[in-house]
């Protein structure tokens, strides 16, 4: 193991994020010459922050400068995984400062713990979108601003965009490119990857572009409209008010968001297709019509079940039952489940249980892979329903062989016990965070609903539960060792389990 090499690309990392940092710092500063001094601590901590990790991140590369190696898998992996544990107590730095600089003032004393500042920025990096905080709406405009930056960052991963802007990477890049990309071999780019990743952001920056206007044009400022687009691509969550979208109350900008986040959902490999004009490909995609399929017949469903239902809204208001608002609300919140984005406009925690069965469902699913979204991702759900079904079929007809395709494709034994034990490792995963939560906290604090929906609502990246982690409900709450495990669990789901996990196998440390 060379840790140097990987010290090396740590430290060049880290400062790529602390000049993010700054820059964020710079706007804030020209806010406060503008005459905001409320902005000023705000400017203040995050200037600071830049610095520190400017430092930090110089160290590591100076320490490891004379090493000129290419990355093999054993550094890639540790690089990823590092980048995205430690990138997150890096990314958790502003908040802990500017806490330090506000004392007790609200709601900055929520981040005068390390634990909550770690857990937020996890949540931002991850883009879960799980808050700690409530009275978002009195927080500085630097610490929004960042707060959304760090989901946008994390969208299509910090790691990604190292590679994309860092050509000293090299041969190792297309390793961290392979573990980076959330889904089972995407699909649908594959030029040089540096290249590659550069495409990938461009498409994302054109869409972040394009959903800001959109977004300004409905009636939002545009602060508002270019958080809320950052939180919407990264299928992230997290909203510059206590309501989330629902606090707006404009059904245009629900329509907006509804439909950037199905874009958000589907696979980014597919639109460099379309920018290809190979569109019959990318309409002859399994996954992409299984996914839609989904969205849509979740959503029925739920429609179905709130035309009767007075539903209560994130803004504390009930609207009486109507064909209109089930639709409106309906629509919205399943999209925004099943691409783990998180958004809310209406408290589903007061749904029938059908509704919420089928949105524990669509957390579970998630997305399609090569995309922002979290979760199981739709493509390992059907390859696993179709390798069942085989063995299934082999219980009676077991001289019968047939060959497994996904899209006119062969299956690969390899690709079927890499999704099987995918799968298995999630349930497993929330299988143990559910018990270390229900050890965790006081017994009459918890139920095992909330234990367990927390924990599938951060391995997937989704941000609510339900119960006391609800759609209108905090993190806050928590002891600090449960938010611990849940922000593993965030950084597990987001590089997909075993980026990390193998860092646990003793023989990983051993050997070249």
């Amino acid at each position: 193991m060379n840790y140097r090499l990987a010290g090396k690309h740590l430290g060049l990392l880290f400062m790529v994020l602390s000049a993010i940092i700054l820059l964020v710092a710079t706007w804030s500063g020209a806010v406060v010459l503008m005459g905001d001094a409320r902005e000023s601590r705000a400017a203040g901590a995050l200037l600071i922050s830049g610095v520190i990790g400017i430092l930090g991140g110089g160290v590591l590369w100076l320490a490891g400068r004379s090493d000129r190696g290419a990355l093999r898998r054993r550094e890639a992996l540790l690089l990823v995984a590092a980048s995205w544990l430690f990138g997150a107590a890096l990314a958790g730095l502003p908040y802990f400062v500017w806490a330090c600089l506000a004392g007790d003032e609200f709601p900055a004393h929520r981040f005068l713990s390390p634990v909550n500042c770690y857990f937020e920025s996890m949540s931002g990096l991850t883009t879960t979108g799980a808050t700690i905080l409530t009275g978002i709406d009195t927080l500085p405009r630097t610490i929004l601003l960042w707060r959304a930056l760090t989901h946008w960052l994390g969208g299509l991963g910090i790691v990604v965009l190292f590679v994309a802007v860092l050509p000293a990477m090299g041969v190792g890049g297309k390793r961290l490119f392979q573990i980076e990309a959330p889904g089972p071999d995407p699909e649908g780019v594959h030029p040089h990857i540096r290249q590659t990743a550069r495409i990938l952001w461009f498409i994302y920056l054109g869409l972040t572009v394009i959903q800001t206007i959109a977004l300004r044009l409905a009636g939002m400022d545009w602060f508002h409209a270019l958080c809320h687009t950052m939180a919407t691509l990264a299928t992230g969550g997290f909203s510059t008010v206590d309501s989330s979208v629902g606090g707006f109350n404009s059904v245009a900008v629900d329509i907006i968001v509804i439909f950037f986040m199905i874009v958000a959902g589907v696979n980014f490999g597919l639109y460099y297709q379309l920018m290809t004009r190979r569109v019959q490909s990318v309409w002859r995609d399994t996954e992409l019509r299984l996914y839609l399929a989904l969205m849509g017949g979740g959503a029925l469903i739920v429609v179905l079940c709130l035309v009767s239902q007075t539903l209560h809204l994130t803004t504390g208001e009930s609207v009486e039952p109507s064909v209109g608002q089930a639709v409106r609300h309906g629509v919205f919140t399943t999209v925004s489940i099943q691409t783990t984005t998180g958004f809310g406009t209406a408290d589903f925690n007061h749904w029938p249980t059908l509704a919420k069965i089928v949105l524990l469902a669509l957390m579970l699913v998630g997305g399609s892979a090569g995309s922002t979204s979290g979760g199981v991702k739709v493509i390992r759900i059907w390859i696993a329903i179709k390798v069942m079904a085989a063995e299934i079929e082999h219980i009676f007809r077991p001289n019968v062989v047939r060959p497994l395709r996904l899209g006119g494709s062969a299956i690969s034994p390899e690709l079927r016990l890499s999704t099987i034990a995918y799968v298995l490792g999630v349930v497993v995963l929330l299988c143990v965070g559910t018990c270390l939560i229900m050890l965790l906290e006081p017994d009459d604090a918890i139920d095992v609903t909330t234990a367990s929906t927390s924990c599938l609502a951060t391995l997937c990246t989704i941000g609510p539960g339900l119960a006391k982690v609800g759609a209108i409900e905090n993190y806050g709450w928590l002891t600090d060792g449960s938010k611990i495990v849940l922000s593993l669990l965030m950084a597990l789901g987001r590089l997909e389990v075993f980026a990390i996990i193998v860092l646990l196998q003793p023989r990983f440390w051993r050997g070249n």
